[in-house]
């Protein structure tokens, strides 16, 4: 058993705890407290002076996929012979050797979630994962953790420029509504050969859509403009999908509409430049524009765009924006892991939970903080 003690502990599951203990036992977390009785044979870790929290967790990135030294021979990232192939799995593209998984892990990021790129209106399932292992299966917290698709430019770009489908954002739409219209199909034929006991032929593209059409997981929307985030929101509407706007740039135009929506976002990335049209009210209020009205959102890198070590910064830089320091760091802890789907395993410091655990030398948004100790579901990888 290992016990981090003397420090002040952020649990993110209520209120901190100061000359806190966290005990550990093999991948697990077995207590949290004030004055926990101690044994001589357990390990010690002391944080005095330290600050000890849950690992850290990005809620969108292409870690793994679109690897920053081989750009050529390592980018995995958009398939775009074909603009739906919501069949593809980021968990056959994922390098765990990728530098950017060193990166997180050096910055206190214990979990990330990745997967396919925005070339496609329908680009493939994503994963969420452990940031620390040798191979992918063993990293898995869950798979698939949302379909990927794209609205807005990216789609438009890619296949306007062949004169292909989608060149409009009417065809993005229309492509979307048809396969989320076969996939009905698809279950409704499925389930009249099960009564009839008749054999229906297996299709992978269906299947994953299916899983979004039967709410098992959210479909994950790529949508900076205002516009194009409401496109979606009234598709999810007409097809009763879990909808996660993914970017939601420009989501402090609209906050009180995504909030009687019940739509769920992950906003950034934000230490960017208005590189594109899309990005045009790129805004650091956009996090507290939606947390005043109610929706719950986490805060993503979209790594290799902003380097993922720069996750904590980028919360920072959101309590610039006017959002409450607290929801700042349960946005790439707790929440995250709630937006996710994680939250029973990640996000917070509690008994029964990962021990995903980090270790710093000051408040996370001091740009200069220094992880002193990670663990890993368990497993000292720092120092």
């Amino acid at each position: 058993m290992l016990a981090i003690v003397n420090g002040h502990v952020m649990t993110m599951a209520g209120q901190s705890i100061s000359r806190g203990t966290v005990l550990v036992e093999g991948s697990r977390i077995v207590s949290v407290g004030k004055d926990i009785p101690l044994s001589d044979h357990m390990k010690i870790i002391d944080a005095k002076g330290k600050i000890v929290m849950p690992g850290l967790i990005d809620a969108h990135t292409h870690v793994g996929i679109m690897e920053e030294v081989f750009r050529i021979e390592g980018d995995d990232t958009n398939e775009v012979s074909d603009p739906i192939t919501a069949h593809l799995r980021a968990i056959d593209a994922i390098n765990p050797a990728d530098l950017g998984f060193k990166d997180a892990l050096a910055a206190g990021i214990t979990t990330v979630v990745t997967g396919p790129g925005s070339a496609n209106i329908i680009g493939g399932e994503m994963v969420a994962m452990k940031t620390y292992g040798q191979i992918m299966d063993d990293m898995i917290i869950r798979f698939p953790a949302g379909l990927k698709c794209a609205l807005g430019e990216n789609p438009k770009r890619v296949y306007g420029k062949g004169q292909k489908m989608p060149s409009t954002r009417m065809a993005s739409a229309a492509l979307l509504r048809e396969t989320l219209v076969k996939a009905q199909n698809y279950l409704a034929k499925k389930e009249q050969s099960h009564e009839k006991d008749i054999f229906t032929e297996r299709c992978l593209k269906m299947e994953s859509v299916a899983r979004v059409l039967n709410r098992e997981i959210p479909l994950r929307v790529h949508a900076h403009r205002a516009d194009d985030i409401m496109t979606a929101v009234r598709i999810a509407r007409e097809f009763n999908v879990e909808l996660i706007v993914e970017h939601c740039t420009e989501g402090h135009l609209i906050a009180p509409w995504l909030a009687s929506a019940g739509v769920k976002a992950v906003v950034g990335p934000v230490i960017s430049s208005r590189a594109k049209v899309e990005l045009m009210n790129r805004s650091l209020e956009t996090a507290m524009a939606l947390y005043r009205v109610g929706v719950q959102f986490a805060i993503m890198t979209d790594h290799p765009v902003v380097p993922v070590n720069y996750l904590a910064l980028s919360a920072g830089l959101a309590v610039k924006g006017g959002l409450p320091e607290e929801e700042a760091l349960k946005a790439i802890t707790i929440n995250a892991a709630r937006l996710v789907g994680i939250d029973k395993r990640v996000g917070s410091l509690e008994p029964g939970k990962d021990a995903d655990i980090i270790i710093i030398d000051r408040h996370l948004f001091d740009p200069n903080y220094q992880v002193v100790a990670l663990l890993v579901s368990g497993q000292q990888v720092i120092p």
